[in-house]
């Protein structure tokens, strides 16, 4: 059992499976293809990934991947807790350059859908915490993309101050949102 509603980007979706609790804690079902497909999530993931993040204000992205290795995800937080962004790229949409932003963690067990078209990153907001993430494409360095986490054009609401935040070497020098060419329609 699942609820599957709309974010203020239509196409980013929340997912929230059901969680059954007893005196020995509690069972999840994070994923069930077929629950999936009878809410309208027909998506076949081929790869799984995890990060573990060990500092409170690491920040991983703005990422995607382009054609013909784009990516649908679905993120999860196994331990600790985020704040999750989809920015979305395609060019000839309404929301084109908007983002939305959702608070994900182990507590509450929210998953977050993010569709082909869209960036996507986190900033951690409790330390050791464990993203894992289901990928509809295979990582292929060649493809694998971003756009700068604190793009002033995007104005995303991060938790933490570029001064604040932790971030990988690639990750600093992603380009800026106006010089992203058209990857997405």
């Amino acid at each position: 059992m699942l609820t599957v509603t709309s974010t203020a980007i239509e196409a980013v979706k929340i997912i929230t499976p059901r969680a059954f609790a007893d005196s020995r804690g509690s069972f999840v079902e994070t994923y069930n293809r077929q629950r999936f497909v009878d809410h309208g999530v027909a998506l076949e993931f081929v790869q799984d990934n995890q990060s573990i993040s060990a500092a409170v204000g690491t920040v991983r992205g703005l990422h995607f991947q382009s054609a013909p290795f784009a990516q649908d995800k679905l993120v999860r937080v196994a331990k600790g807790r985020i704040l999750d962004v989809a920015v979305d790229l395609r060019r000839s949409s309404p929301t084109y350059g908007q983002w939305v932003a959702e608070e994900l963690s182990a507590e509450d067990g929210k998953q977050l859908l993010i569709p082909i078209g869209f960036a996507h990153g986190f900033c951690t907001l409790e330390p050791d915490t464990v993203v894992a993430y289901k990928v509809t494409n295979y990582y292929s360095p060649p493809h694998d993309l971003g756009i700068a986490w604190n793009d002033p054009d995007l104005a995303v609401r991060w938790p933490v101050t570029a001064d604040q935040a932790v971030l990988s070497d690639k990750d600093l020098e992603l380009p800026p949102f106006a010089s992203l060419p058209n990857y997405f329609e």
